[in-house]
């Protein structure tokens, strides 16, 4: 019997960084992961355009670019928060406490609506994004994990190998799209970021951003931050694992950080 403890993510992060260290589920020495000697998948690393601060106080679930701003939700129950700052100077503009029951999950913005998911409590929380004020929960079925829309469909993860499109409005689900790399299921695939006709999705516990062709599922292209991530490691021993993308489409860079972290990155990839 494999024993996989992926999914059980969130506010036992701090524990399951030891227990990846005595089961190899989730490690990058996974067998049932795509060996990355045998990958066909181009893979680079991004290049560091600025170093920005970051709020340690945040576990990171979500990350997007709205209005100039940065929208942020942070995780964990009793500590789950959703707020908006200057990228450059950190200054938060708004920020909302969600109830305790919630822990705070993936954030998209379509026409003005701000989604965000909760991790096990079955339900999506929906506000509007200039004033954070709350307009309806919907039922959401499953852990909710990343989130995303294609101008069109919310598109979610659940921490498995799959995206799901969702009607918006309502999240009556539309599709699921299966994520393969070279033939193999992605594990893992959380935050999430529609750029030009492709998802961008963190990978929990992994270093690397996978850059996802939608209309196969297909894996195209893979970024290492390894180096970004070693770099704050040393800055912080306790910061945890990297997660957290979002897009500039004036200057057509990514930023990406993690859950805790001290520092957030201006990236090109």
């Amino acid at each position: 019997m494999r024993l996989y403890f992926c999914p059980m993510k969130k506010q036992y992060g701090l524990l399951l960084s030891t227990l990846s260290f005595l089961f190899i589920g989730c490690s990058n020495s996974d067998p049932d992961s795509p060996d990355p000697a045998q990958s066909t998948i181009p893979v680079s690393t991004p290049s560091i355009v600025s170093t920005l601060p970051h709020d340690t106080s945040s576990f990171t679930e979500g990350l997007e670019f709205y209005d100039s701003t940065l929208l942020e939700s942070g995780g964990n129950y009793k500590r789950s928060k959703l707020f908006q700052f200057e990228p450059k100077t950190g200054k938060v503009l708004k920020e909302l406490k969600l109830d305790d029951k919630y822990f705070g999950e993936g954030i998209t913005v379509l026409n003005d609506t701000l989604y965000q998911l909760t991790y096990k409590e079955g339900v999506a929380l929906l506000y509007d994004v200039k004033t954070f004020r709350k307009i309806k929960e919907l039922p959401f079925k499953g852990e909710g994990w990343g989130l995303t829309n294609d101008g069109k469909s919310i598109i979610a993860s659940n921490g498995a190998s799959s995206l799901f499109y969702y009607e918006p409005g309502t999240l009556n689900l539309i599709k699921v799209v299966n994520v393969t790399e070279n033939g193999t299921a992605v594990p893992n695939v959380n935050e999430l970021e529609y750029v030009d006709g492709y998802v961008y999705a963190n990978q929990w516990q992994y270093n690397y951003i996978v850059k996802i062709d939608p209309s196969s599922g297909n894996v195209v292209a893979k970024y290492d931050l390894t180096e970004i991530n070693d770099r704050i490691k040393r800055l912080d021993p306790n910061a945890e694992y990297l997660n957290g993308i979002a897009y500039n489409p004036s200057t057509k860079k990514f930023y990406v950080t993690g859950k805790n972290w001290p520092q957030m990155f201006e990236v090109q990839f």
